[in-house]
């Protein structure tokens, strides 16, 4: 794997930024968030971030004076979260020189993946995560097991991602709904459809490893060598014991 890269986050909207902030993290990027352009202007000297993420309504600006201010000070790839949806309002943006123009309300998971994406153009490869028999590469979208090709939809990738990410964790369905589809979802059976899809196309190659936390929600424990399989997909190993609960907070942060 490689060198975690940093991004700076720049919203004066808490819940929001609270929330893209977790959700960076999560894909194993190094995050700092500042309320205005201004603070942020005194930061990036010392944080020298990889990508800046700035919310444009913060500013109550439109885009094109905000990428402007961004640009006179750095040339790092900027993603721009907007108010409108217009696309010429999005092509202003851009114009301006953003990299990205993303409209309210946006999926975090997407988010992480163009910011993700943005910085490996830059220069940054993406991380190749290994986890027992579980091989995920993130930046060319393949999943191995036992050696064995899996084939998954963006949303179980994305899933994936995030219980590899937290894996020793429990992560509640309201957790993994706000982490992978985003804070405006409300609606959990979303998560229990897809989990289950995943876990149909995991246990093809080899046994359970995302397992259900009565009461909780649900933990990836990877299959460690020389472990047995004792049934129902179920594997027996003392690291499988090993994970604990997130504490439970609105917006399951980091």
């Amino acid at each position: 794997m490689v060198g975690i890269t940093r991004v700076l986050v720049v919203s004066n909207d808490e819940f929001l930024v609270d929330a893209v902030v977790h959700a960076l993290r999560n894909d194993n990027h190094s995050v700092e968030k500042t309320a205005s352009w201004r603070s942020a202007e005194r930061l990036l000297s010392e944080l020298r971030p990889d990508l800046v993420v700035i919310d444009a309504e913060s500013e109550e600006l439109d885009e094109r004076p905000v990428v402007a201010r961004v640009r006179m000070v750095t040339d790092v790839p900027l993603v721009v979260l907007s108010p409108s949806a217009q696309l010429e309002d999005r092509l202003i943006g851009f114009r301006a020189g953003a990299d990205e123009v993303m409209a309210k309300p946006f999926l975090l998971s997407e988010l992480a993946c163009k910011v993700t994406a943005l910085i490996r153009r830059n220069g940054h490869r993406s991380a190749i995560v290994e986890l027992g028999d579980l091989v995920v590469d993130e930046g060319a979208h393949t999943v191995e097991r036992r050696g064995r090709a899996i084939e998954l939809t963006a949303i179980e990738f994305a899933l994936l991602l995030t219980f590899c990410n937290n894996r020793g964790l429990v992560l509640s369905k309201t957790q993994l709904l706000t982490m992978v589809w985003g804070f405006d979802y409300h609606n959990v059976n979303l998560v229990e459809v897809h989990v289950s899809a995943l876990r149909r196309k995991l246990e093809a190659t080899g046994p359970r490893i995302i397992h259900t936390v009565r009461g909780a929600g649900y933990a990836l424990r990877p299959v460690a060598s020389g472990a047995e399989t004792i049934g129902n997909g179920r594997c027996e190993s003392r690291h499988n014991r090993a994970y604990r609960p997130l504490r439970s907070r609105s917006l399951a942060l980091a």
